[in-house]
């Protein structure tokens, strides 16, 4: 373990939340006016430029997994994690205990205001609206992951450069001094960003799970009981972070897995088991078919806002996410070839959704359909918890289906809050090599205040959604230090692969020498190709 801590990084990101904490508490109003007008004007500029970043990305992505390059291997050493739990914790990571939220009830915002110019309430807005809950949950969002993940994988154990962090890779590139003013800007946007990110996350669904929770104990929710929950979560995301990914993470991330599946199969078979199969399967299809009209969708004609309010405002949310997320991917991937990590992100990241968001979505559709529960009717009233509350009550054992729903969600957010805190340590530990984690201490530091952020934020009443949208503006500027880190890759592969055959690959990767080592063997391979 190291013990080097960037002091400076750490105040310096820790001073900038408190400042952005303090505001919020002193100008509620006025902050939320200037975020939503900075917001709305980054759509409306760079909305297209973030559609075409993630579709050009899917692209790009399954084709240097189709190619030679896929065989470039993440280090000479087997990988350190089964495949399970090396797939649980990446989804585990990526994705917060919202996911169980949004699985229930996004859908039903698309009925009133669909995307594709479809008449808002009719048959087609039913359809079509899992459809976009699978896309908007699927594979453009972990591409953006996979974008930051795949490039910090080749700089780190492929090109061997010192860092675990978005200003180490910058500076491998560019050249610039990572403890320079840019790469200090870069860095401090990333811990900001994170915080942003995660503080809207606990602060969604602290009160979704203590409402759950309290109906299941017959109590009335109370305040002391998100504190209550939040300590609790801390608690196990804290120890979890302190032992290590080995016998922390890995095996809460792989627990955290079996339960939602165990979730979703509960319901699969005490739900509308074959209305759900059959709904699954349709919207699955139904995605893949209008896939590349929802990834360019902009609705220039009609103007109804859509895109801009979900998919643009969706890709920009998954890119606040995407460099903590990306990190942490690099970081468990070792051993695994390009081809693995970007196909496990972009495929099992988006089966996992589609099962999970198809499973739970189509149970509440059921439900809206049948008329047990009005869903659309109660989140236009603002009553999401309790709708989702009325859905889960329709099953049977529905008590026990509760309580799951509480568990998963509550590690779900243990699991993201435990990647996070260990990214956010590996970004201020300077010059982290390849066999290093970050000191227990120090991940326990950065545990400790994204604990303590969302309970301040909750205690003095500040309005989550602005920090929320302050991230997301951050979001735009991430975008092109994505593009400088994808261009980077680009012309490393190039440079260090370009003219090795693709059968050689893996014996240049095995040689595990210096770069100017392997230079002299490419060399050697070429000489005897051209013979």
């Amino acid at each position: 373990m190291t013990k080097k801590v960037d002091k400076l990084l750490i105040s310096l990101s820790v001073a900038l939340v408190l400042v952005v904490v303090g505001i919020l508490y002193f100008q509620p109003t006025q902050s939320q006016i200037v975020a939503s007008n900075i917001f709305n004007k980054m759509t409306e500029w760079f909305g297209s430029g973030a559609l075409l970043f993630t579709f050009f990305g899917v692209l790009l992505l399954a084709f240097v997994a189709m190619s030679k390059y896929g065989r470039i291997r993440l280090g000479n050493t087997k990988p350190e994690y089964s495949s399970f739990k090396w797939i649980s914790m990446m989804i585990s990571c990526g994705l917060g205990s919202a996911t169980v939220y949004w699985a229930f009830i996004e859908w039903a915002y698309y009925i009133g205001t669909p995307g594709l110019g479809i008449e808002p309430n009719s048959q087609r807005a039913y359809e079509m609206a899992l459809p976009y809950n699978m896309f908007h949950w699927g594979i453009s969002a972990w591409t953006l992951y996979a974008l930051v993940g795949v490039p910090i994988c080749y700089h780190y154990y492929v090109r061997k450069n010192q860092g675990l962090s978005l200003s180490s890779i910058i500076s491998s590139i560019t050249g610039i001094k990572q403890n320079g003013i840019v790469g200090r800007i870069v860095d401090i946007m990333f811990i900001f960003i994170c915080f942003g990110g995660l503080s809207i996350t606990l602060g969604v669904s602290v009160p979704l799970v203590n409402t759950v929770l309290s109906t299941v104990l017959g109590i009335e929710p109370s305040f002391m009981m998100n504190i209550v929950l939040i300590l609790i979560i801390s608690i196990v995301y804290s120890l979890s972070s302190y032992i290590g990914l080995q016998k922390g993470m890995a095996r809460i991330a792989n627990m955290t897995t079996k339960l939602a599946i165990a979730l979703c199969i509960g319901i699969l078979i005490t739900g509308p088991t074959f209305f759900i199969i059959a709904n699954s399967t349709n919207a699955f299809g139904l995605m893949l078919q209008n896939f590349v009209q929802m990834s360019l969708f902009t609705d220039p004609i009609g103007k109804t806002g859509f895109p801009q309010s979900w998919t643009i405002f969706y890709w920009l949310y998954w890119i606040t996410y995407a460099p903590f997320t990306g990190i942490f991917i690099a970081k468990v991937s070792k051993g695994r070839t390009l081809r693995s990590v970007i196909m496990n992100t972009l495929i099992s990241g988006s089966v996992g959704c589609f099962f999970f968001f198809g499973v739970i979505g189509s149970l509440t559709i059921d439900r809206q359909l049948s008329g047990m529960v009005d869903v659309v009717g109660m989140l236009g009233a603002g009553q999401d918890n309790s709708a989702i509350i009325e859905v889960l009550q329709t099953l049977p054992l529905s008590s026990i289906f509760m309580i799951l729903f509480c568990v998963v969600s509550v590690l779900f957010l243990a699991t993201t809050l435990d990647g996070a805190a260990f990214t956010m340590a590996s970004t201020a530990t300077p010059k982290l090599k390849e066999n290093e984690d970050p000191h227990p201490m120090h991940r326990l530091f950065w545990c400790v205040m994204l604990a303590l952020v969302p309970l301040t934020m909750i205690f003095i009443g500040a309005d989550l959604n602005t920090i929320k949208t302050s991230a997301i503006i951050t979001g735009v500027p991430i975008i092109f230090i994505m593009i400088i880190m994808i261009i980077g890759w680009m012309k490393w592969m190039i440079k260090d692969f370009g003219h090795v055959p693709a059968d050689k690959i893996e014996e240049v990767c095995a040689a595990e020498i210096s770069k100017s080592g392997a230079g002299e063997l490419k060399k050697e391979i070429n000489k005897g190709t051209s013979l």
